[in-house]
Formats: C-alpha cells, structure tokens, sequence
C-alpha cells in the first residue's frame, strides 16, 4: 500500500477516495519529524492542506486507529476564514476520519446556533467553525476547549486580514497550553508570523510553495483595456473560452450585484456570490454550479473562500486584486488536483506598470494578450461547432422518426444549417471593443471643432496613455460623447485635448462633479483646463468649483497651444501619480 507510514485507517480512506501518492505538503506532516510538534506550513490553496492537518492530528484522535468511543469536550479545532471553506474542511475530514468513528460538529455564521449547541452538547472529536461563531459558543459556555489536543488555523493569513485576530487569540486562549498548534496559510506575512511566535512552541517550519503545485498547473494571462470596456472584455473572455465554469472576481457586493445582472441580461447562465446573501442563497448557487445549470459565478473575495469546483478551469479577475497574496488566492480556485486552470487579469490601462511590480514581486509568468475580438471568438465557436456535431451519437427511435421528416421536407444542406443557427442564435453575442481614435494630422482639422478649449490630465506615454482608454474616460468624465472631443496629444507625462468652447463649461462642471477632493477620480486621473484664453469659460468654472476657491495665476502664454507650447504649457501642472 503506497500509503503505510500513515495509520491503517487513514491509508484505508486516502486510497479508497483514489489518491495515487500524497502531495507534497501531505507527505512531509506525516513524517517522523513532525509528528508530536507545533506546525507552520505554507502551502498554495488547493495543494491538498485539508488531508494534510487530517494527517497531522492522528495521533491526538486516533487510539488503536479508532477515536475515543463517546467523546465529551472535542480533543481538535479547527478554525476556517469562512462558512464555505469550513464545510469544505468537516466534508474532507469526515470521509478520511469517518472510518475511525469521529464525529464532527460544525459551527459557522448563518447556521441555526440552537443546532450547533445541541450537536455539541452531544459530544465531538473535531469542531470545525469560523472564529466567531465559535467565539460566540464559546462565550456562552456551549463549547469547551479544555481538553483540546491540537488547534489547527486553516487560510490563517485570510482570518487575519478579516480582522479575526481578537477572536483567534481568544480561542487559542481557552485551550490547554500543551496543545499542538498547527498553522497553515498560502503565505506568511509579517502578522502570521507574529502570530505563530505567540502561539507556537520550537514550531517545524515546512513550505511547500513553488515544489507542489505553486503556478505550474495555472496559466496567468492579462488584457488590457480602457476602464470603460472593462465589462466588455469580461465577456469576450467567457465567450472564447466558454470554460465549463468560470469565476469572476470583483471587489464589492455592489460590483458584484451589476456585474451578475449585466451578464444574465447577455444570456449568461450565472450565479452570484457576496456578503449580501443568505446561506441558502449561497448554497443553491453553489448547487447550480455543480450541476450545470449555471456556468459562470460573479463573486468576492471573501464569498469565494473555500469554494471547491472540480470543473473550474478559468478565473477572472474581473477588479484587480490588493495584493500578490489575494491574486493566488483568488487565481487558486482553478488548477486544483493536477487540472489546468487559466486565471485572466483585466488591467485598466493606468494600472499596468503596477500590476506588472506586482506580478514580478509574486514571482508569476504572464502572458500579456489582446482582449479576444468577435472575430476571434466567432473563429472559435466555429471550432467548437464542428468538433461538437462531429462527435459520435446514439440517437433513439424518436429521433430518427423525426430526422426522416425533416429530410423529406429540407435537403440535408438546409438542415444542417438550421442546426448551425439555432446552435448560434443561443450564445451570447461577443461585444466590440473600442477602437483607436484617428490620430495625426486628420485629427487635428476636423469640422465645428474650429474654436476650442484645451485640456488636461495627468497622465501621458510614462503611464502608458493611450486614445483607447483616455477618449472613453474623457467621456465619462465628462458626459459627452466621443464625437465631441478634438485632437489628443500624448505627452510624456500629460495629455492635452480639444472640447468646443460651447461645451466647456458643461465638460467642466461634469468633470469637477466626477473628481474627488484632490481633482482625482478613482484611478487616480485628474482633468484640468490649460492656461490660454481658450480656456477663459473653463477657467472661471474651476474658479467656482474648487474647494478652496483659490484662483490660479494667469498664463503668459496665450491660443491654443501647438505641439511644442502644449508640452511647456502641461510642465507647469502637478506631477502625475506614480503608475
């Protein structure tokens, strides 16, 4: 049995679930050198971590490779970031343990506590919660930890980032000082690290990151877009890929909520996942995508913990994440058990000197690419198309009854083509992206844009300015369309463009509307008008909307700046942000 250095029970369980070896992270707990010893593992979500603590704690449960007979105080805890990731923990220690006769009792946030306190008033081997649900039994005397023999904190960088300390340190309070403290997490921060000082003894430090599964079976790609086309390239991504399911991940429950209705509008088969739904909500969504009839869920990051689908292969990271951290975090859902998995990042184009740091700093290869075209997922449905009518059938009595009419009333020609559209008529149409905006000298010269107001904003070819994403900020920004914006000249560092004088105190009042109180909006872009008469209308705007109402000195230059007047004239403005 390729599993005897474990006991029976367990090697029994681990081979009849059909593991062929046990991972890395799997292998080294069970070892002679960490067995009786506090552990601090780093390991990448979905390296097999459950089954390693599982592993880990036999011989604090098991006597005679069975559990105590009638357990009174629970002999371990386990602690998990969320309610889906703690259910997932009980749901892998319960095959692997249930052998052995261990029960285990769950308790998390929007379950029935009456439940809970019941279950545990029963008795438990292992308690599996979240910090404060279990904080809250604890706290009214329904859970005892006294006789704890081992405390395992699952995804303990995540429970720190939540704000769990207080709740953790709690916990671990209340069990015996001689316990076992086994401490797994995807990375180890400064505060992890405080943490396992405090709460750890002569701690055996195992790291698995980068020699088990690390990025190798997830390939990281990245677009980049305009911010207004962020949606637009989502689905274009789901489209060519057309993943058996997908992820996408965005930052607030709000996002989440538009990004879900926009998408079922589209035809999508989606789910949505946030700290705005129920536990049954959550767990009929999560049911849907089980068993196919949702494909896609619009998620979190926080909704997304524990989530384990054999069939996601592609993540989307629809809103960048944090940091490097949450980027594995997110990117881990896929590329589970040795299956490949795509994780995408959709970069807004001011951003993409920071995401590139970030990935470098994270050590993760990526493939930058261009957003997938209509033309390039049309190709590929015509791909899937054939290969999928290619494929060998075993069609019944009714349908060759039925294929026998049609033949008799269309050539098989009309036929196959009917099916062909009818296959097409139910995808979801991909969407044109926008296109570059005419540069050079047409651009300069085009009709009503005779008498204009010039411009500014901060950012130019350093920050990786380019019409795509500038001409739809600018409408945005503004409120008008992209018809009514003159010539864009790129600078190193700035931007100038054109916007009639009839327009520019409507532009400007929409601008300062849109603007923070540092002039800058969300992604750090802040428009201003260029000194000149020109700008006299938008000038006297500024005046009025600042909040400190302080009135800039006039300019010694005057008209609408040529190329070379335009880059002195955007110097005397504020440096731009660093990207």
């Amino acid at each position: 049995m390729p599993f005897s250095h474990l006991p029976p029970v367990l090697a029994e369980a681990i081979a009849a679930k059909g593991y062929p070896a046990l991972t890395p992270v799997q292998q080294q707990v069970g070892e002679d050198t960490a067995k009786g010893r506090d552990l601090l593992v780093s390991a990448q979500t979905g390296s097999g971590k459950t089954v390693a603590f599982g592993i880990a704690m036999a011989d604090e449960l098991l006597h005679k490779g069975q559990t105590p007979p009638s357990p009174t105080a629970p002999l371990a805890l386990a602690i998990a970031p969320t309610r889906e990731l703690a259910l997932q923990v009980a749901k892998e220690l319960a095959w692997l343990y249930g052998k052995a006769g261990a029960r285990i009792v769950t308790c998390v946030g929007g379950m029935d506590p009456s439940r809970e306190r019941r279950n545990l008033s029963h008795g438990a081997h292992i308690v599996v919660g979240t910090p404060g649900r279990l904080r809250d039994h604890l706290e009214r005397g329904a859970l005892d930890l006294s006789a704890v023999k081992v405390a395992v904190l699952d995804e303990a960088d995540e429970m720190l980032d939540m704000g769990f300390r207080e709740d953790l340190e709690t916990l671990l309070d209340a069990t015996p000082a001689e316990r076992r403290t086994l401490l797994f997490s995807a990375t180890m921060p400064k505060p992890i690290v405080a943490l396992a000082k405090k709460y750890q003894r002569d701690a055996l430090r195992i790291s698995t990151v980068g020699e088990d599964r690390g990025h190798g079976d997830i390939a990281y790609q990245a677009v980049t877009v305009a911010p207004a086309d962020i949606e637009h390239a989502v689905i274009n991504l789901l489209r060519f890929h057309e993943a058996e399911t997908a992820m996408l991940f965005c930052a607030t429950r709000d996002n989440v909520r538009h990004l879900h209705a926009s998408l079922v509008e589209r035809g999508f088969a989606a789910v949505a996942l946030s700290g705005e739904h129920s536990q049954s909500e959550r767990n009929h969504a999560l049911q849907a995508l089980r068993d196919r009839r949702a494909r896609v869920c619009v998620a979190t990051d926080v909704a997304a913990r524990g989530i384990d689908l054999p069939t996601l292969s592609l993540v989307v990271h629809v809103e960048l994440p944090r940091d490097a951290e949450t980027l594995q975090h997110r990117s881990g859902r896929t590329g589970r058990a040795g299956k490949k998995g795509t994780a995408v990042l959709i970069v807004p184009y001011p951003r993409r000197k920071r995401v590139e740091m970030m990935l470098r700093g994270a050590r993760i290869d990526v493939a930058w690419l261009p957003v997938p075209t209509a033309d390039d997922i049309r190709a590929k449905d015509r791909e899937r198309l054939l290969a999928a009518l290619s494929e060998p059938v075993e069609p019944d009595a009714d349908d060759w009854v039925i294929a026998e009419e049609l033949l008799k009333a269309k050539s098989p020609q009309e036929i196959a083509a009917a099916l062909v559209h009818a296959h097409r008529a139910s995808l979801p149409q991909p969407e044109e992206m926008i296109d570059r905006v005419p540069e050079g000298p047409k651009a300069h010269h085009r009709s009503g844009f005779e008498d204009t107001v010039w411009f500014r904003m901060n950012v130019g070819r350093r920050q990786n300015a380019d019409p795509r994403w500038i001409l739809p900020l600018i409408c945005r920004r503004g409120g008008i369309t992209k018809n009514e914006v003159g010539a864009i000249r790129i600078q190193a560092n700035e931007t100038g463009f054109q916007i009639p004088r009839a327009l520019a105190n409507r532009f400007w009042t929409a601008v300062t509307k849109s603007a923070g109180a540092d002039g800058e909006d969300d992604s750090g872009v802040r428009i201003e008008p260029v000194d000149g008469p020109s700008a006299a209308p938008a000038r006297a705007q500024l005046h009025r909307a600042t909040p400190t109402g302080r009135q800039d000195q006039a300019p010694r230059r005057q008209g609408p700046p040529t190329r070379n007047r335009a880059q002195k004239v955007f110097r005397k403005g504020p440096r731009p942000p660093r990207a």
